[in-house]
C-alpha cells in the first residue's frame, strides 16, 4: 500500500514537468507556422482585436493568424462537415474556431472537435471554473476540454440615461414601457443570435417551471413558451417600425440607439456601453442595467477541428487568448470591454495588476447592477423559439 503510495506521488510530481515537456514540444511544432482562425467578423472591435491577437502571436512565436471572418459559426462547421464527408481527415480548412451553444453540441456529436486539449494548455489552470461555472458549461452541455472559454457574457439592456432615467427591471416590465413608449425599443432578427437571446431571456421569465429548459426541448416546448408567445404578440405592434422590420444585427441596433430611433437595446456584454462611449459611437449619458430575476449568461469558447491542418499553432493561439496579457486586453473598455474567465485571485502581482489599472466608466454596471447571471437553455431551445417565431410572426 505504502509503495501503491509512492508511486502515485512520484507519477503527480512528474506530472507537472510531462506536461511542460509536451507544450514545449507544441510550441516548437507551431513556432513559424500559421493558424486559420474562423471567428464572427460582424463587429469592428473584435476584429481589432483579433488583428491585435495576431500581432502579438507573430511577435511571440512567429506564427500567422488568419482570420476568416464569418457571417454566421454554421459557415464554418459546414465546411467541416463537408470534409469529414468527402473522408478529408487531415489537411483541413478549419484549425480554429469560435464557437458555442448548438453549433457545439452539434459538431461534438458527430465527432468534429479535436480533444480533449483544455488541460493541455498553461493557462488553462487560470481559468475561474468554480465561480465561473459557464466556462467549463456550454449551454447546459460540458465541455468535456472539447472548448477552451475565452470571453464571459451576460444580458444586459443598454439605454441613453437622458430620456429613460429608470430602466425596465424585468421582461414584463419592459412590455408595459414599450407599450407607453411605442417605436423606441426593438431587437435584432431572431437568426442573429442577440435577437434569439431576447426570446430566451423572456422564455426564462415566463416559463412556468424553469427547470424544463436545462433539458432538450420535446413535448414540455408548447406549455413552457406559451406564456412567451402571449407577452410577444402583446409586444409586437409597439415595437420599432411596429415589429414589421428589425435590424440585421446587434451593431446595427446600437446605430439606432446612437441616432435616437430606440431607446433601450439588448447587449450580450456588459461592457458594450462603455466601450462605445469611449470610441464615440454612444453618447456619454448611456447606461447599462440587468433585471431584478438576473439575466442569461455564458462564456464564448474556441475548438480545434478534428481534422485541422495546424492544429499545434491552434493550440498556441487558444492559450494565448486566456493569457493573462490577452484577457485583460479584452476586458479594457477601451478594446472590448469582455469580463475575464480567469480567477483574478490566482495571478502573479504583475499580472492582477493589468486588471486593476483598467480604466473605470460610468456606462460599466457593477456586480450588484448587472445581478445574477442565470443558465443558458439547452441548445434545443434556441433552435425551436426561432423556428416556431418565425412560423408565427415571420410573414
Amino acid at each position: 500500500m505504502r509503495r501503491r503510495a509512492l508511486l502515485t506521488a512520484a507519477a503527480l510530481a512528474l506530472a507537472p514537468r510531462a506536461r511542460a515537456a509536451d507544450w514545449s514540444d507544441t510550441l516548437g511544432a507551431a513556432t513559424g507556422k500559421e493558424v486559420f482562425w474562423n471567428a464572427w467578423g460582424g463587429d469592428d472591435r473584435t476584429n481589432a482585436f483579433i488583428r491585435w491577437a495576431a500581432e502579438r502571436l507573430l511577435a511571440l512565436h512567429g506564427i500567422a493568424v488568419h482570420h476568416v471572418g464569418l457571417r454566421d459559426t454554421s459557415e464554418a462547421v459546414a465546411r467541416v462537415v463537408a470534409e469529414k464527408a468527402a473522408g478529408r481527415d487531415a489537411g483541413g480548412s478549419v484549425d480554429l474556431i469560435w464557437l458555442n451553444g448548438p453549433n457545439f453540441l452539434s459538431m461534438r456529436q458527430q465527432g468534429l472537435l479535436y480533444g480533449p486539449v483544455l488541460d493541455l494548455l498553461p493557462n488553462a489552470a487560470l481559468i475561474d471554473r468554480t465561480g465561473k461555472p459557464a466556462t467549463m458549461v456550454d449551454f447546459t452541455v460540458p465541455t468535456g476540454g472539447y472548448e477552451v472559454p475565452w470571453r464571459m457574457a451576460q444580458i444586459v439592456f443598454i439605454r441613453d440615461a437622458a430620456r429613460v432615467p429608470a430602466p425596465p427591471r424585468s421582461m414584463r416590465a419592459m412590455g408595459d414601457w414599450a407599450a407607453a413608449h411605442p417605436g423606441r425599443l426593438t431587437h435584432p432578427q431572431v437568426r442573429n443570435f442577440l435577437g434569439a437571446t431576447f426570446l430566451k431571456q423572456a422564455l426564462v421569465e415566463f416559463a412556468p417551471d424553469r427547470t424544463v429548459l436545462q433539458r432538450p426541448a420535446g413535448e414540455a416546448f408548447a406549455a413552457a413558451t406559451a406564456p412567451l408567445w402571449q407577452w410577444y404578440a402583446a409586444l409586437r405592434p409597439h415595437l420599432w417600425r411596429h415589429g414589421a422590420a428589425f435590424p440585421d444585427s446587434g451593431p446595427a441596433q446600437r446605430a439606432l440607439l446612437n441616432d435616437g430611433e430606440i431607446d433601450i437595446m439588448i447587449s450580450f456584454n456588459p461592457a458594450e456601453a462603455a466601450v462605445a462611449v469611449a470610441t464615440g459611437t454612444l453618447p456619454d449619458t448611456v447606461r447599462t442595467s440587468g433585471l431584478d430575476g438576473g439575466t442569461i449568461g455564458n462564456c464564448s469558447f474556441n475548438a480545434v477541428a478534428f481534422n485541422a491542418a495546424n492544429k499545434p499553432a491552434a493550440l498556441v493561439l487558444a492559450d494565448f487568448l486566456l493569457s493573462p496579457e490577452a484577457q485583460a486586453q479584452a476586458a479594457d473598455p477601451r478594446v472590448l470591454g469582455s469580463p475575464t474567465v480567469l480567477a483574478l485571485d490566482r495571478l502573479e502581482p504583475a499580472d492582477r495588476a493589468r486588471f486593476d489599472a483598467l480604466p473605470r466608466s460610468p456606462a460599466m454596471p457593477d456586480a450588484a447592477e448587472l445581478g445574477t447571471a442565470l443558465a443558458e437553455p439547452h441548445p434545443s431551445w434556441m433552435t425551436g423559439l426561432v423556428d416556431e417565431w418565425e412560423r408565427r410572426f415571420g410573414s
